[in-house]
């Protein structure tokens, strides 16, 4: 669980001021204002701005003909310079493109007057390559090198910690799943997905801003993630108690899938949330062994903010939960003849990003909003497992 505090802080410095707009952003799924209307005498798929930009009309940008669009616009091409784009006035969040130049600049391909700019209106959408400002994987990892490299750097020194602790040679280990038999019930395996899921959402909200929403960049942000956690799996194959386990690197690779999902998938974002809850033990926290698996909780939300029919009741601050965790799973537990358990649960959790921070504009507000997308504050969820218990 270090991962989880460090890439945290990590989150709520580089990633806060996007996903913290992601609830609002929703209000405009399916709803595209359609300035067509007030330009009857203009070309019908495009709608020219006060400031000189323009916007597709609704029926346009849901399909994404922008081939099409740019064929038949004289002097159609896709804008090539990063700096042709700039904020949208509306959101503050999406990358739009602002108007071309109106001064020449030397060895610089200029952009024609006529050409349709676009805007992403939703977090889930992407400009096509053929108009994106970064189309390849390389120039969108050469966007946020600078973080890529410190969450190389993170893993490396968490990595190399082991070195200085007993080891052995290169081996496999087969940890299995969710049985009782297992080390930790499986609340291990949840963690490496989240871990991942968690390193990818920080890379992706820092490159969609960066690339100007460009396609791909969900893709690109989870590869990295994935490899980088892949990297620090080589520390446990070489622990004599441990090893290089698939089943590891399976739920590392479903961490990093389930942020491109959430990432491409319009809606899912402001729907669905994969979060970890930390419940408070003698010690508040352990920072490694047995103990912090059985301090961690597990669920996916299914967030009332992400409904536009909710956003003016009070379901807009309460999730739907379904999660799991494990108890009576520690070595002094199984010595003492206790049997492990395992918890699948059901619930209802106040989101307190939402309560507390919902359309915050200040940079700490989106910052919190942003960290509690993914973190459950403890005692703040009313659950029943699978056996009809109460769980906390």
């Amino acid at each position: 669980m270090s991962l989880a505090l460090a890439a945290m802080c990590f989150a709520g410095t580089l990633a806060g001021t996007t996903a913290a707009r992601a609830g609002e952003l929703a209000d405009l799924d399916g709803e595209f204002p359609d300035w067509s209307a007030d330009f009857a005498d203009t070309d019908p798929d495009i709608a020219l701005r006060q400031n000189g930009a323009r916007w597709l009309a609704p029926e346009v940008a849901e399909r994404w003909e922008l081939l099409e669009i740019a064929a038949h616009q004289p002097g159609g091409q896709r804008l090539a310079q990063p700096d042709d784009f700039g904020t949208d006035d509306l959101t503050g969040d999406a990358p739009v493109a602002g108007p071309p130049p109106t001064e020449p600049a030397d060895n610089v391909p200029q952009v024609a007057a006529a050409t349709p700019l676009v805007q992403p209106t939703r977090w889930a959408d992407h400009v096509p390559r053929e108009y994106a400002t970064h189309p390849t994987f390389g120039s969108q990892v050469g966007a946020i090198k600078t973080e890529a490299l410190l969450m190389f750097g993170y893993f490396t020194i968490r990595a190399g910690t082991k070195l200085f602790g007993e080891t052995e040679g290169f081996h496999f280990k087969d940890e299995g799943w969710f049985g009782k038999d297992t080390q930790y019930v499986g609340v291990d395996k949840f963690a490496h997905a989240w871990n991942t899921y968690l390193a990818a959402e920080i890379l992706h909200n820092r490159l969609h801003r960066k690339a100007n929403a460009s396609e791909g960049d969900a893709v690109t942000a989870a590869t990295l993630a994935f490899g980088f956690v892949a990297y620090n799996e080589l520390s446990d194959a070489i622990e004599p108690d441990s090893g290089w386990s698939w089943n590891d690197i399976l739920m590392n690779g479903l961490g990093a899938g389930f942020s491109v999902i959430r990432n491409t998938v319009p809606g899912v974002k402001e729907k669905i949330a994969f979060k970890i809850e930390i419940m408070p033990n003698e010690e508040v926290w352990t920072y490694s062994g047995p103990k912090r698996f059985e301090q961690q909780r597990f669920f996916f939300a299914l967030k009332g903010a992400g409904f536009k029919e909710l956003h003016d009741t009070p379901l807009r601050y309460l999730d739907l939960q379904l999660g799991y965790f494990g108890s009576d799973f520690e070595p002094e537990d199984r010595e003492a003849g206790l049997i492990p358990k395992r918890h699948a649960f059901v619930g209802v959790g106040l989101n307190v990003g939402e309560l507390l921070f919902g359309g915050s504009n200040s940079k700490f507000g989106k910052a919190a909003w942003s960290a509690l997308d993914y973190t459950q504050i403890p005692y703040t969820s009313l659950r029943v497992d699978q056996r009809g218990d109460l769980v906390f």
